[in-house]
């Protein structure tokens, strides 16, 4: 192995971000300026701090014709391993535990000519010059052995290595990896769990062509996503960008870009080995959620491919989540009916009875052009499972929910979901505001939102619209005030929607350009009312990444 070694890190800067969770607490090398969050979902804050380079690091400089698998071997607590950009590395790689309590750095050591964007920036595919490629074709190209930690990769592609014939591909699987990123395969108890690893400023994806089926899975503990970009995550399976399902948490996604067919993020959707295990403590903040216009069908860019497109993001099994800031948007019915976020809990193969989602923030969001808005399940209706419960869903602007995009329906709650909180949400839809079957629902609270009629409203199977559904499907305690509902229908409802009739009599500052926020002529419109209705502007503004930010931030 040709290698250069200097002692010391040298000029290498190294952050740490650090967010405090209920009885733990984690420190990752990452990013700045990631604002903080409190209060929410069980997570008491987010902040970061400079983390000083271990004084008996080395730096090993790796060109195209040197072993990347040798260097991680070899590496101690405080190592950098500098991949020279524009190189290939060709794996599979095994992350194995390492000496010492500190950190070892793969990072790609780009020139002024292409320089890697700063911490805090999330990457493009335009990057791609700055960056080092890892790659592989057979097994995953960066795994996990027995209780590997603190490795941090910055600034690297990570993607699925070319098969030599049609035969190969063929006979190898369509020429494409399962997982790209393996973190945690075939864990089987907490101690042997992978923890403390950092993807930052990272490009990966699958095969163009041939898709890959999923880009990271995170099956372990203290594991990070941060200012990377993942697409071209597509099958005719089930697909993701990241998933997890075996790990403990915390996880966190910031300030990603993240594509897939299946679902773009999904925590559980199989059973794991460790039982009681839920994966914990998960972080999502200033994403981009999307799927290419080019998978859909009805597009006329449609590439004529037939991938399996399920949701944006799914929570199967999952506790104390918080999803703040995020851009969903390009959603359609293909392989389901077409609801954009679902928090349905999932005994997936009949193994889990204890699988549950609980304790779910999901604010400060952006939900526009899917065909329908968030599916809430109660209890899985295929194997026995606990309650999906405590679900707050807050200061949320959807529009374009429907339509041509499908059904048009903005919340659906089943089998008795409870404590569901749906407060100062804004949301411009083509079909019912809130659909609902199964048992009645214990303590809803609707409060201060805005939403269309559509001549559905609130509505239930069998139930006429209104306070008849109401009164079959919410049970007790129910809370239902300061709603404006703009729509001309007749249905009786409760004292606590007031009615306008149609969305020019909303004064909304320019709803053909998508800006809900109301004017001052609205006070007419909400004069009895306690709380202003409809998102707070200002703090969605400020919880959107930069990148997905609207004209009117």
């Amino acid at each position: 192995m040709k290698t250069t070694v200097s002692i010391g890190l040298g000029i290498l800067l190294l952050t740490q971000l650090a967010f405090a969770l209920p009885e733990r607490a984690v420190e990752l090398p990452g990013i700045s300026g990631i604002s903080g969050v409190s209060g929410i979902a069980g997570i008491s804050g987010v902040s970061r701090a400079p983390r000083a380079p271990d004084a008996s690091g080395r730096t090993v400089r790796l060109g195209p014709d040197d072993d990347l698998q040798e260097a991680l071997n070899r590496a101690v607590s405080g190592d950098v391993i500098e991949l020279q950009a524009g190189a290939v590395f060709y794996g599979p790689f095994v992350l194995r535990p390492h000496p010492g309590s500190g950190w070892v750095t793969i990072i790609s050591r780009s020139d002024a000519q292409h320089p890697l964007p700063p911490a805090g920036t999330r990457v493009t595919p335009a990057d791609v010059s700055a960056m080092a490629s890892l790659v592989a074709t057979t097994g995953s190209v960066i795994s996990t052995a027995a209780a590997a930690s603190r490795y941090h990769f910055i600034g690297v592609e990570v993607r699925p290595g070319q098969r030599d014939s049609i035969l190969d591909q063929v006979l190898g699987g369509l020429g494409t990896l399962t997982t790209l990123v393996d973190l945690g395969a075939g864990n089987n108890s907490a101690d042997n769990m992978p923890h403390h690893i950092v993807f930052e400023r990272s490009y990966l994806h699958g095969d163009p062509v041939l898709g890959t089926r999923r880009g990271i899975a995170m099956n372990g503990a203290h594991l990070a996503v941060i200012d990377s970009h993942l697409a071209d995550f597509k099958s005719m399976e089930d697909s993701q960008a990241v998933g997890g399902w075996e790990g403990s948490g915390p996880f966190l996604l910031h300030n990603n870009y993240l594509e897939a067919a299946g679902e773009n993020v999904m925590f559980g959707g199989a059973d794991p080995s460790i039982k009681e295990r839920i994966p914990a403590d998960i972080t999502v903040t200033g994403n981009h959620f999307a799927k290419p216009l080019s998978w859909r069908r009805a597009d006329p860019t449609h590439d004529g491919s037939n991938w399996t497109v399920k949701n944006l993001l799914e929570l199967k099994s999952a506790r104390r989540v918080l999803i703040d800031g995020n851009l969903f948007e390009h959603h359609w019915p293909q392989a389901q009916n077409g609801f954009a976020i679902l928090f349905t809990v999932r005994n997936q193969d009949g193994d889990a009875p204890w699988s549950q989602v609980e304790d779910v923030t999901f604010s400060n969001n952006i939900v526009r052009r899917v065909a329908a808005g968030i599916n809430i399940l109660g209890y899985d209706d295929n194997h026995k499972s606990r309650r999906t419960q405590h679900v707050h869903i807050r200061n949320n602007l959807f529009h374009d929910i429907g339509g041509d995009w499908g059904s048009g329906v903005l919340l659906q709650l089943l089998n008795s979901p409870a404590h569901i909180q749906f407060t100062h949400n804004t949301s411009l839809q083509s079909n019912a505001l809130l659909r609902m079957d199964g048992d009645p629902i214990p303590a809803v609270d609707f409060r201060w939102n805005i939403f269309m009629d559509n001549s559905v409203g609130i509505s239930g199977t069998n139930t006429a619209p209104g306070q008849h559904s109401i009164d079959t499907y919410l049970g007790t305690p129910v809370t239902i005030a300061g709603n404006v509902l703009i729509g001309s229908g007749d249905h009786d409802y409760p004292s606590g929607i007031t009615r306008v009739d149609a969305i020019n009599s909303m004064p909304f500052t320019d709803p053909a350009r998508a800006d809900f926020r109301l004017q001052a002529e609205s006070a007419s419109v909400i004069a009895d009312f306690a709380e202003v209705p409809g998102v707070d502007f200002t703090a969605l503004c400020s919880a959107l990444s930069t990148t997905e930010r609207p004209v009117y931030c």
